[in-house]
């Protein structure tokens, strides 16, 4: 059963490197009845091409059939989202894989585009930022500027999955940190075994 009463979970994919790791979680929100809003940087027409061998039309269309929750894809110049304004019934944003580049564009505050804009209207207005970055090694400047979005009230999530659940594939991975973005969402699903549960065998 669809939780439409709930605003939807906003997604953002970068062209930072990772993209497995927001096509996942946007799957995992769908199967658990999430609606989600999704919105995509241009670079990740690259990305997607390198990285899972498909354009991100088709990547996009694949997650479109999934369900109960709804998919609402928006473009980067759709100012008149949802996610562009703070008096409406918005929810989280998770930006993943989330570039160094475009946390130094939140962190300026600069809105040029729709990505932006939604960031920054989670932190004016409060509501729940999560930040999937995925850069290393980290300058300083890029440590400064996650500082500052952490001080603004954002969660920072490196994408820096654990191994004491013993995975035996990238999928585990990947899983065990789209499981993290989950928890923090108050989205229950169990994808990897937890600490002090029974890993694989």
């Amino acid at each position: 059963m669809s939780e439409s009463k709930l605003p939807p979970v906003g997604v953002a994919w970068t062209g930072a490197s990772g993209l497995v790791y927001g096509i996942r979680l946007v799957d995992c929100l769908l199967q658990a009845g999430r609606d989600v809003d999704l919105v995509i940087s241009s670079a990740v027409a690259q990305t997607s091409q390198v990285e899972m061998g498909h354009p991100v039309e088709g990547l996009v269309e694949r997650l479109s059939t999934l369900g109960p929750g709804g998919l609402e894809t928006y473009g980067q110049k759709d100012f008149s989202s949802p996610m562009a304004s703070g008096s409406a019934n918005g929810g989280p944003l998770v930006i993943v894989p989330c570039s160094m580049g475009t946390v130094a564009r939140i962190a300026a505050g600069t809105s040029e585009t729709l990505l932006l804009r939604a960031a920054d209207v989670c932190l004016k207005e409060r509501r729940q930022l999560i930040i999937v970055a995925r850069e290393t090694p980290l300058a300083t400047h890029h440590l400064e500027n996650l500082a500052r979005l952490s001080s603004l009230g954002a969660l920072i999530m490196p994408a820096a999955p654990g191994f004491y659940h013993r995975p035996t594939s990238p999928g585990d991975l990947v899983d065990f940190m789209v499981q993290r973005i989950c928890d923090h969402l108050g989205v229950p699903i169990n994808l990897v075994p937890r600490w002090g549960e029974d890993a694989k065998s």
